[in-house]
């Protein structure tokens, strides 16, 4: 019997091989089924790499490979290239490494708005409103190039150099600035200030590695103000680190609240509770700023907030990203990220909108079909599933499903809009004249110690006169009937952005705001305790 068995192997291997080799010199492509190896991607890409008719590039076949392995997944598993690896990561990091200028290019000319403090390129002695025309050999000026395109210039290796020809006002000759680049931070937080004698605002524009401890500082030199109520602003906030959200949370829940938990087929589900002591950040009256744009860690923040009852949540559904990805990195720099868990509200909400796993341009795109049925104007006219309805320790009804629902809702503010309005904005006049007026008055500009000043002054100087003159010779006629609806809020956002290319957003946010209607709804709220919230039917 076994020689029996032996023989019957050998006739088959040998029939195997000659089916083989006849498939192969025929063109019949059936004889490759005959492979038997269970790594079908691996020998698969061996198989083109030896045996195709054209040379091929194996890291193409690679990406195309594991791109197309995700593609099938959820909206939010991604492979990113060794080339975009940085622009996706140095946010989350919290720094960077480069040169230190925040840039402007009109016209085709590279413009430093800014400098950062005691960073590379204000040791060199860089300023704002200087020129860039030449990156090492490389002419600049004059050359139609993306933003990004110049960031990878002036981006690099910690101690590297650069060379940088610089075209200063009031010098004739080309001014060269040899600049060691160095690591620069990302801040998370954009504005921190004191909007009432009592209410302080926080802006937090993403979250990173160093965003609990920015969060920490800021919070503690407010509270050195008077602060003893705060608004939180995290609109248009995409994300970030998990730990940095759990770390605000911390700070802002008192001890022994569930902040949240996950949840995932090869991990099982993890608690996430606050440990921090009882403190004065713990105890301040709340409001929590949110919108469609803000998403993940911000609806973990949101979440942990409006199921505790801690605060009040103010403005619209936030985007509904409930998935939890883990970072692989690969030796050529590239990296993957995979949905690994569900992360779920304390109240058991999983917050996560509906997704088709072919129909990743749908996921994104239904913020427009928010839209087109009326959800940014009207509260009511969203439907959550009852099935998905949860009730807080407090009595409050909330439900998962897609985003978190506000406590009161703010729609989009149409009240200034005009088509006056709509023409200088879709134009981007009043990013480009603020641009320029600080480019023209930064000597007289860079004299305000705060935006009160700035705003006082700009008032005496009829900004927005100057403006409308400014738009007419851009081929936008003044209009009196729509400046009456429209022209404060044009005053103010030209203010703002001026504000902005002198003192960075500490210069922009104060002013913006004071015609912003979801933030003063939250020092409504803060100031009058106004909890008069909507339901949602």
């Amino acid at each position: 019997m076994p020689l029996i068995i032996a023989l019957a192997l050998a006739a088959g291997i040998l029939i195997g091989i000659k089916f083989r080799d006849t498939a192969a010199n025929t063109g019949n492509n059936r004889g490759l089924l005959l492979f038997s190896t269970p790594n079908k991607v691996d020998r698969t890409l061996d198989l083109l790499k030896s045996s195709y008719v054209d040379s091929v590039s194996t890291n193409m076949l690679e990406e195309d490979a594991i791109e197309g392995m995700l593609k099938n997944l959820d909206p939010h598993s991604q492979y990113f290239p060794a080339s975009d690896f940085s622009a996706v990561n140095d946010p989350l990091e919290g720094n960077f490494s480069g040169i230190g200028v925040s840039f402007n290019m009109p016209d085709d000319t590279i413009v430093v708005v800014n400098t950062i403090a005691e960073g590379p390129s204000e040791k060199s002695g860089i300023m704002a409103g200087d020129r860039i025309i030449r990156v090492n050999d490389s002419l600049v000026a004059g050359v139609k190039m993306s933003s990004n395109d110049i960031a990878k210039m002036l981006k690099g290796k910690t101690g590297t150099r650069v060379k940088v020809g610089i075209q200063r006002k009031g010098n004739s000759e080309l001014l060269d600035f040899d600049i060691i680049r160095g690591k620069i931070p990302l801040f998370s937080i954009d504005a921190a200030y004191m909007i009432t004698p009592e209410i302080g605002y926080i802006k937090v524009s993403r979250f990173s590695k160093t965003t609990l401890q920015e969060f920490a500082d800021v919070a503690g030199k407010l509270k050195t103000e008077g602060m003893t109520k705060t608004i939180i602003d995290l609109r248009d906030n995409l994300g970030g680190i998990i730990d940095g959200a759990i770390g605000m949370c911390e700070m802002l829940l008192p001890a022994g609240k569930l902040i949240v938990y996950t949840s995932g087929i090869e991990r099982g589900r993890t608690d996430y509770y606050s440990n921090s002591r009882d403190t004065e950040y713990n105890r301040m009256d709340l409001v929590l700023l949110i919108n469609e744009s803000s998403a993940s860690a911000s609806e973990i923040v949101a979440g942990a907030i409006q199921d505790n009852d801690r605060g009040t949540i103010v403005g619209r559904r936030s985007f509904g990203k409930g998935l939890v990805q883990e970072q692989y990195s690969f030796s050529d720099g590239s990296a993957i990220r995979i949905t690994v868990a569900r992360y779920y509200t304390p109240t058991g909400r999983c917050i996560q909108k509906p997704y088709d796993h072919n129909e990743n341009g749908e996921y994104f795109n239904e913020l427009y079909e928010r839209y087109s049925h009326g959800e940014m104007i009207r509260a009511d006219s969203i439907r959550f599933n009852d099935s998905l309805r949860f009730v807080t320790p407090g009595g409050k009804v909330v439900y998962g499903g897609g985003g978190i629902m506000p406590d009161i809702f703010m729609p989009i503010d149409t009240a200034g809009y005009s088509s006056y309005y709509g023409q200088v904005m879709r134009r981007r006049l009043i990013y480009r004249f603020a641009f320029d007026y600080v480019d023209k008055n930064r000597k007289d500009l860079s004299n305000f110690p705060d935006d009160k000043s700035l705003v006082t002054y700009l008032h005496q100087k009829d900004i927005l006169g100057v403006f409308i003159a400014y738009a007419a010779r851009q081929g936008v006629a003044k209009n009196n009937k729509d400046l009456k609806i429209s022209g404060p809020m044009i005053e103010n956002t030209v203010m703002a952005y001026i504000g902005r290319n002198i003192m960075d957003d500490r210069g922009f946010y104060p002013i913006l705001n004071r015609m912003d209607q979801t933030v003063q709804k939250g020092v409504d709220v803060l100031t009058k305790q106004n909890f008069d919230h909507f339901h949602i039917r």
